[in-house]
């Protein structure tokens, strides 16, 4: 069978650095191990019924059985509006404010091609979300990485930023509550950030996919809420994570309107649009019963505290993450991420993801999800207390 080789663009989309770790994994299940996997980050717990049968009710409709408009039908702009005016206070025009998108992911890989032209520069968390990379990549643009520090809250220092990279800079990252820290950042921050964005000519693009999970009462704010954002970027919201509707990639930016059109722009070249019951089911989900919300949350919340109180008290000194469902851990002395994540999965079959595969900042953590029951949480931290590292301490 004749060979075509792939382009000079797919060749330079970064490499999958955990998928070794997924087939390390899936070999000790296969060998009968009971695997704990808590290095991924899918929800785990069922979209929330209401939901689900708004969406059943609208499939039987025979309008969603059509082609959807390209930029999405109205009503659910107008929820994307309304739920950002309840939540955050925050006005936004539902026609040139909002876009639709087929999950955040695929938002935060189109925006660098929207804005940026080969050899410009973008500025991204390090540790970060890897597919950041991906769409800078595909862009053909160049990243300045930020490095995000324990002893700053796990927020950029925009003062260890070269002014010449600040110069040559046309996008910016941010992503709070943060994957892979846990760490939430404040309204006083996100103004720091404008006053930067405004100086340097740089657009912000704030990645909110855990927006609504936060802990010890702090509701994670909007970076539309600081005054001036919307002059200087756009915020993507992903339904996956609040609502548990991760498989129905269904997500929106809001923001600056010369963004979104852009945004719509490249969508109306890749798409048609999502599936009618779709986003009747996402309206639903924004306009609907919050309780869920906060259900979840909570639960969050509990599995928590039963992990890294359970971590403390076996002697390893962690600390407590302060929204997302992601704990970020040191590792103990004489480990790299790598390392500990490796003796996690051989000696206690518990997967973590290792830190350094987020960007070099990471080396010397490693990132535990929280998606699933405290009871195997509590299993976890068992197997792990009976390591000999633990035994010593």
């Amino acid at each position: 069978m004749k060979h075509f080789p792939q382009s000079e663009i797919l060749n330079s989309l970064p490499k999958q650095f955990f998928a070794s770790l997924v087939k390390k994994a899936g070999e000790y299940i296969e060998r009968g191990f009971d695997v704990i996997n808590l290095g991924q980050g899918n929800p785990d717990q069922p979209t929330p019924g209401h939901i689900v049968a708004k969406l059943q009710e609208a499939a039987a409709n025979p309008i969603n059985h059509k082609y959807s408009p390209f930029q999405g039908f109205p009503y659910l702009k107008k929820a994307v509006s309304d739920f950002y005016f309840r939540e955050y206070g925050v006005e936004l025009n539902p026609e040139k404010e909002v876009a639709i998108l087929f999950g955040g992911k695929a938002g935060l890989v189109e925006i660098p091609q929207c804005l940026l032209n080969p050899g410009d520069t973008v500025l991204v968390p390090d540790p970060g979300y890897p597919d950041y990379w991906s769409g800078v990549a595909l862009a053909k643009a160049e990243m300045v990485t930020m490095p995000l520090k324990e002893e700053n809250r796990f927020l950029p220092d925009y003062s260890e930023l070269g002014t010449e990279d600040l110069e040559k800079a046309k996008l910016m990252f941010l992503n709070y509550p943060n994957n892979p820290t846990g760490a939430v950042a404040d309204l006083e921050f996100f103004e720091e950030t404008v006053s930067l964005a405004n100086d340097h000519d740089i657009c912000i693009v704030h990645d909110f996919a855990y927006g609504g999970i936060g802990f010890d009462g702090v509701k994670p704010p909007s970076f539309l809420q600081a005054q001036g954002a919307k002059d200087v970027g756009i915020e993507i919201y992903t339904l996956s994570k609040t609502y548990n509707m991760a498989g129905w990639r269904v997500a929106f930016a809001v923001g600056n309107e010369s963004v979104i059109s852009a945004l719509e722009l490249i969508q109306d070249h890749l798409y048609v649009s999502l599936f009618g019951a779709v986003q009747e089911a996402a309206a639903e989900a924004l306009t609907g019963p919050q309780d869920c919300v906060k259900e979840l949350n909570e639960m969050y919340e509990q599995r928590r505290n039963c992990l890294i109180d359970g971590l403390c008290s076996i002697g390893w000194d962690v600390s407590a993450p302060k929204g997302s469902f992601f704990a970020w851990l040191k590792v103990p002395n004489g480990f790299s991420s790598e390392e500990f994540s490796n003796i996690l999965l051989e000696k206690a079959q518990v997967v973590a993801a290792p830190g350094v595969g987020f960007g070099s900042y990471g080396e010397g953590y490693v990132r535990i999800g929280l998606l699933t029951s405290e009871e195997r949480l509590a299993e976890a931290v068992k197997r792990i207390s009976e390591l000999e590292i633990f035994k010593k301490s």
